[in-house]
């Protein structure tokens, strides 16, 4: 008989199997779940070096998944790396002022002075005047010398201090990349506040990163993912169109640090990527080439970090205005797809072929979309692809997804196409949306239970740094539907249950990994990924859960977050 290296007894073992079996016991072998049962049925497994573990009625679930996560930009936008500038850490431009004047203290003539997660829709002072936007003389007097270059919770909107458009050479008589956006003043000067693909006007000019400063991102980033229980990740856009987004953090040295940390044994968690060969005004020419030209780095174990994809922008966002939509916004408008050409129907033939350039090349097709009419665009041309270029199993999916209409979510179910979708992002912007597309539209953005109907395969990530990697007030979201500033419900006939939400961090996103045959559930024979909570999941209110604690994380057998036994008995 086998003995196990541990065993879990008297828990709650969500199996997230198909028939979502809650058992009492597991036990685990090497890197693997040996089995899974009744407390009595683990005595056979217990050898004299077995470590034991009484949860007491505590949760053991498959190790969280987050789908869509940019650890590298995460990493290096979370303190110590970046000045942390969300909501509720930062509620005005008076704040967003002082965190500047005490960088600038401690810095060198000169130097850039980087901060992430500002969000207008909670500035106290952009709420009392609306239509107020931040501007680069809120700053300037705070920091007359040193650059600033701060973008927005969605990553999307830049704002920068005349300082940083001097260094740039950016003024008013400056070309803007196509699908970009410059904020102007009534006479025409600059704001400071840059929209898509135009936020590459600074960021060119950005320090460029070491490679020492990519490992340390990852490795501070992994650190805070396993104290959260997640042992998968999908860093969805690393390569050549990614060397002017984020400061260069979505740059091709990406995949190689990400290998060598995998050869090394030093990653720590799981990790999957799409290659960005384009950024936010990419061309179907530019998107080919840099394709045929990237370097996919090979590694000794593919369950530890893959390639397997590629990312394409369409759209950009709904809180910008950017997202590509039927009907107009509050304030008119439809937005646009933000990649190459003059015109909507050069544009769309450049998101179709850069689809079909992609899905030609064998590989698996994420597009980020959020707009209900980018979201048709994209599913005809996803669907056109595959039925030029037939293949099975593409495993294509809508990144976001916002506004995917009940009937285009039938055509994706009847083409294999999944979607991946973010609560967090719901629970942060949910009581601003009404402002931006009307009650109705706001109440039905992220259509979870829609989709779950249609029999399209669903997976929930964060989109870290846009939002904290915490999946637990993903859960909570999914089930409630609340605001995070007024706990409002938005939309709840879209709300969801605990077995279709925590398949969506677990099993779901397994599938989209390609890897459902040996993770994303807790079955005899699979990796031993798993979390356990202080918590019976089953019974908390939903409301509670975004404060439950991950006592311990394991990947692959390994212990990497809180010591076994010493952990849960002090939870």
């Amino acid at each position: 008989m086998l003995h196990a290296d541990f065993v879990f007894i008297n828990g709650r073992v969500f199996t997230v199997d198909e028939q979502f079996t809650v058992a009492e016991a597991l036990a685990v072998r090497g890197d693997s779940i040996l089995a899974v049962g009744a407390s009595e049925e683990m005595d056979e497994y217990v050898g004299p070096t077995t470590e034991i573990v009484d949860l007491a009625g505590r949760s053991v679930l498959p190790g969280i998944n987050d789908s869509h996560l940019h650890a590298i930009a995460f990493g290096l936008d979370t303190p110590p790396l970046s000045l942390d500038l969300s909501y509720p850490a930062v509620k005005s431009l008076a704040d967003i002022r002082e965190s500047i004047r005490v960088a600038v203290t401690g810095a060198r003539p000169g130097e850039w002075i980087v901060g992430t997660g500002w969000d207008d829709g909670y500035l106290e002072e952009c709420l009392a005047e609306p239509g107020r936007m931040p501007h680069r003389a809120d700053i300037d007097d705070v920091s007359p010398e040193n650059p600033v270059f701060l973008q927005d919770y969605s990553r999307h909107t830049s704002w920068v201090n005349s300082a940083a458009l001097r260094i740039a050479g950016v003024d008013e008589s400056s070309p803007i990349p196509d699908g970009g956006v410059v904020d102007t003043d009534p006479d025409g000067s600059l704001t400071g506040v840059v929209r898509e693909g135009a936020q590459a006007l600074v960021q060119r000019v950005l320090p460029p990163l070491t490679r020492e400063r990519r490992e340390q991102a990852i490795l501070h980033a992994v650190a805070k993912l396993q104290e959260l229980g997640i042992t998968s990740i999908t860093d969805p856009a690393l390569g050549p169109g990614g060397e002017s987004i984020a400061g260069g953090a979505a740059g091709e040295e990406g995949l190689k640090v990400y290998a060598d940390l995998a050869d090394q044994g030093e990653l720590g968690v799981r990790v999957s990527t799409l290659l960005l060969p384009t950024g936010m005004s990419g061309s179907v020419d530019e998107f080919e080439r840099n394709l045929e030209q990237v370097q996919v780095p090979a590694v000794q174990d593919m369950r530890r970090f893959q390639v397997l994809g590629v990312k394409i922008f369409a759209d950009g966002i709904p809180p910008s205005g950017t997202a590509w939509m039927h009907d107009e916004y509050v304030g008119g408008g439809c937005g646009s797809l933000c990649v190459s050409g003059n015109t909507d129907e050069q544009r769309v033939a450049q998101v179709t072929g850069m689809i079909l350039a992609g899905h030609r090349a064998g590989y698996q097709v994420g597009v980020h979309v959020t707009g209900d009419r980018a979201i048709d665009t994209v599913v005809d041309a996803i669907i056109a692809a595959q039925e030029a270029h037939p293949r099975p199993n593409t495993r294509h999916y809508l990144i976001h997804g916002d506004f995917v209409s009940e009937s285009t979510l039938k055509r994706m179910a009847a083409h294999g196409i999944g979607v991946n979708m973010n609560p967090t992002i719901k629970w942060t912007i949910a009581d601003l949306e009404v402002g931006v597309v009307g009650a109705a539209r706001a109440a039905y953005e992220w259509p979870y239970r829609s989709a779950l109907e249609a029999g399209v395969r669903l997976m929930s990530s964060s989109d870290a740094p846009v939002t904290t990697p915490d999946w637990r007030q993903g859960l909570s979201t999914m089930i409630l539907r609340e605001g995070k500033a007024s706990n409002e419900v938005s939309g709840p006939e879209q709300c969801i249950g605990l077995e279709a939400a925590l398949r969506t961090y677990t099993s779901n996103p397994a599938w989209q990994d390609f890897a459902d045959e040996w993770k994303g559930s807790l079955e005899t024979g699979k990796v031993a990924d798993l979390c356990v909570l202080d918590a019976d999941l089953a019974e908390i209110d939903p409301h509670d859960m975004p404060h439950m604690r991950v006592v311990m994380t394991m990947v692959g057998g390994i212990v990497v977050h809180g010591a076994v036994s010493s952990a849960v008995a002090s939870a």
